[in-house]
Order: structure tokens, then sequence, then C-alpha cells
């Protein structure tokens, strides 16, 4: 198959654009220095997402040869065996550990529930990354539930998405009484302090929601917006920019991208990340507060939903590819939905310029009956919303629907170059017959999330998999 050559966005930095819209061009030379540690010849938050992921960290080096950085199991750390350098504990006196974490020189950790070397700084790379301070987490869902528990709200709207954000918060209808209202229930519903909690691009379709629409909703009210990010990691999307007051990652995903670890993530914007300035204007309803950081920090030290030392080493080791494995996974999903879609939706008599052959086209019609993914939200597209949420591209995941349950049960089984199982985010692709591990989902629903293969290999093992189907069930 000849490769075709889609329109796929260009990479955008909104934090780079310039007054036109397009994006600016890096003007300084490349920074370097001769002790080998680097030093930014411009503020290092102006670096590009790429640059950050492999520098943000670079001053917790300070006491370190070691190019790549080690892995630290240890659970405690010894106190110094200088007296005039300790300390007793006092919560004031600790540094803040999202805004650049204990730097390696200060041998401030202490237990492996407060802090250690390498959640540290996945913390300090996220921060720079998602443009917020960032805590990480044992999983997404304990960094959800500890949102719950910090804000204790009394009402949470929130739509269809990943069925594990709803069992966190039937836990907290048990323990508080949390009253769960619909995504799109009336704004007069929502009352200060309550939660919107938007999935976007949404669990297992990838269908993306308007962010800036929920936020205004939310903030008239003097709610809060919360936006599970999970399928859209950065340079896909910037919820903050759009309004979010708190960014979720299920950090086991795109963030670790290998399969091979648990994480979850909470980025809080600026203005509540810090306590609230006496006489600073707040939202609507909304009394002075302390910062949300050090109570989550505070929170997690009790609910000890903490990452251990070899989950954040990876991390770290994750998020120095981050945006090359994103970028490579969501244009090869964009570049197999287009091919399918438009097969799907053409004569055959029509003009068809991809890559797939009249024979394998006729096989795709007899087996796939939909697809969705946020590239063909045509008319959110048209508004121009979806476009200036998502500039990067539309994300890796994507789920289509078969002629029926017993094909979409039997396809995985055919395939070559997919793992059949739950989870996303990884170099590998997966598909799951979601029935397997969501009940509230159609039997026929299959979600693929694509990894950094060829896509063209990918397409080719899909097409294969529906001609088995055909040959087998005598379509």
């Amino acid at each position: 198959m000849d490769q075709l050559e889609p329109d796929l966005p260009g990479l955008v930095n909104e934090s780079h654009q310039g007054t036109n819209g397009t994006t600016a061009p890096t003007q300084e030379s490349q920074p370097s220095a001769s002790n080998g540690h680097f030093e930014p010849t411009r503020p290092r938050q102006e670096y590009f997402p790429a640059t950050l992921s492999v520098h943000a960290d670079d001053p917790l080096n300070t006491q370190l040869a070691d190019v790549a950085p080690p892995l630290h199991v240890s659970t405690t750390f010894r106190y110094s065996s200088d007296p005039s350098q300790l300390r007793p504990f006092r919560a004031a006196t600790r540094p803040n550990a999202p805004h650049f974490p204990f730097q390696e020189s200060s041998s401030e950790h202490c237990y492996s529930r407060l802090t250690t070397h390498s959640t540290s700084r996945l913390e300090t790379i996220l921060s720079s990354l998602l443009k917020a301070p960032s805590i990480t987490y044992s999983s997404g869902l304990s960094a959800l539930h500890a949102l719950m528990v910090h804000l204790v709200p009394k009402r949470v709207s929130i739509g269809a998405g990943y069925h594990g954000c709803h069992g966190v918060l039937n836990l907290h209808i048990r323990l508080s009484g949390t009253q769960i209202l619909p995504l799109d229930c009336p704004a007069e519903d929502l009352h200060p302090g309550d939660l919107i909690c938007l999935e976007t691009p949404i669990n297992p379709t990838g269908l993306a929601l308007n962010i800036a629409h929920y936020a205004e909703k939310a903030h008239s009210r003097g709610a809060y917006l919360l936006v599970d990010s999970t399928f859209a990691p950065p340079p896909l999307q910037d919820s903050f920019v759009h309004g979010a007051d708190i960014v979720m990652h299920s950090g086991t995903k795109y963030i670790g991208g290998h399969s091979d670890m648990l994480c979850g993530v909470l980025a809080i914007r600026p203005g509540l990340a810090e306590s609230t300035p006496e006489g600073q204007d707040l939202p609507l309803g909304q009394k002075y507060r302390e910062g949300w950081m050090s109570r989550l920090l505070e929170d997690r030290e009790f609910i000890g939903a903490v990452m251990g030392g070899l989950e954040g080493w990876l991390g770290v080791r994750s998020l120095r590819t981050l945006e090359l494995r994103v970028m490579r996974q969501s244009e090869n999903a964009m570049h197999i939905v287009k091919e399918l879609h438009d097969t799907l939706n053409s004569d055959f008599d029509d003009v068809y310029a991809g890559t797939l052959s009249a024979e394998n086209r006729k096989i795709i019609k007899k087996v796939l009956k939909e697809l969705q993914h946020a590239s063909l939200q045509t008319k959110d597209l048209q508004d121009g919303w979806l476009k200036k949420q998502m500039p990067n591209g539309f994300g890796p995941v994507f789920a289509m629907s078969l002629n029926g349950a017993e094909l979409a049960k039997h396809l995985p089984s055919k395939l070559h170059l997919f793992h059949h199982a739950t989870s996303l985010g990884g170099v590998e692709s997966l598909i799951e017959w979601r029935t397997m591990s969501d009940a509230t989902v159609s039997p026929d629903l299959l979600r693929i999330s694509i990894g950094v293969e060829d896509w063209r290999d990918l397409l080719g093992d899909i097409v294969q998999g529906f001609g088995a189907l055909v040959e087998e069930f005598k379509l």
C-alpha cells in the first residue's frame, strides 16, 4: 500500500504562538555548558514541551554525575549526621514539593510516603509540561479520590466516560452523600464548591467535548471544572488554556507509555494552587482558601496513595519520549480512521484516493458498522472549537462498532499486531472487546489504542482480520 497523506495538524505550542496565530520559531541558540549541566539561555518555562520533558528536572542534578537519573527504591532516608543540620519537623518549614521538589543537595527526603527522589523528579517534569503545580498518586482513580476528599463537593456533574470514575464517586455517595448530576444539567443546579467532572476525549470512543463551554458553566455558579485529559496528554490538549481548574491524568496510560506502571496525576490551576491573598476577588460564593497544593500533599501523606520509587523512575524515563510517542500514535490513528471512514462512507463508484483495494473495501463494508473518533466530529471542526482545543491531533484512541456482537467478540483473535487487552497508551497497539471490562457499552463495540508501529501494517492487520471474519461467518 502506498502511504496516504491526510491533512495532519502541525505541532502547535499555544504558549509560543505569535499574534497572527502562527507558531513562533525558536530564535535562541542551543544552550550549552562546559560542565555538562543544562544552562538555559532563556527562562526555562519558555522552552518547548519536548525540551522540558528532557531538561525540566535538571536543577535536581546538583550532586549527580549520572546522565540517566538513578533508581532509588529505599522507603526511608538517613537524617544528616551533623546535629546542627537537624530540624524538628514543622509542616510550614518544608519546601513546597510540586514547585521543584526537594533538591538532591538538600537531603530533605525522609520517608517515601511523603516524597522520594524519583517521584519528586517526576512531579517537577509534570509541573513544567502541564504548566501547573502537579502531584502524583498511585493510580488515576486514587487521584480522583484525593480530589474528592479535598473538595467534598455536595454535587458532582458527570457524563458518560470511564466507569472507574463513577465507581469512585459511588464511594463518596456512600461516605458523604454526594449528589450526582448529569453532565448537561442546568447551570442552576450547580452551587459554589460543586464540581463538573469532564472527560475529554471520552473513554472508550475518543470523542471530544468543549472544555470552554463547561468552564463557563461551572464558573458562572462558583463551581470547579475538572478535566480528565488522559486521552489527550501534552502536546495534544492544554485544558487550562480553555478554563479548567484541575487537570487529571491516569498516568498509567500515555505518561507511562509502556504498559508497565500505575500512576495518577492532579495538576492545579496556579491561582488555586497557592493560598489566596486577603482581599483578592474569588469566584461567586467562594471564601478565603488556603493553597490547594499544601492540603493535597498533606492529604496524600495520610491517604497513602503514593507511587513507589520504581514507578516514579519509570515515569521519568517515559516522559523523555512523551511527545515523540503521542504525536506518532495520534497521527497513526488519524491515518487508520480516515481510511476506514472513507471506505465506510463512500460508494464504490466514487473516486477513492486511499490505499485499500476494491476487494478490501468490500470486506470492510461487510464487517464495520460505525467509527467514533474526534477527527470525525465534522460540525465541531467547522465551529472551530475542536481544532482550537486539540491543535496538534485528535488522540490515538478510537472505537469501532461491528455488524454484530459475535463479530466484535471474535475480531481480536484474528489480529496479529494488536494485543487483546484492556488499558491504552502504550507503545504497542491494543484492541479490547470493551464489554469484557465495561458493562455499560454495547457488545458490538471495540476500543482501539494505536501504538507506534507503522500505521500501514496496523491497517493491513485490521483488514485481514475483517477478511477472516467474512470467511468464518460467511458474510
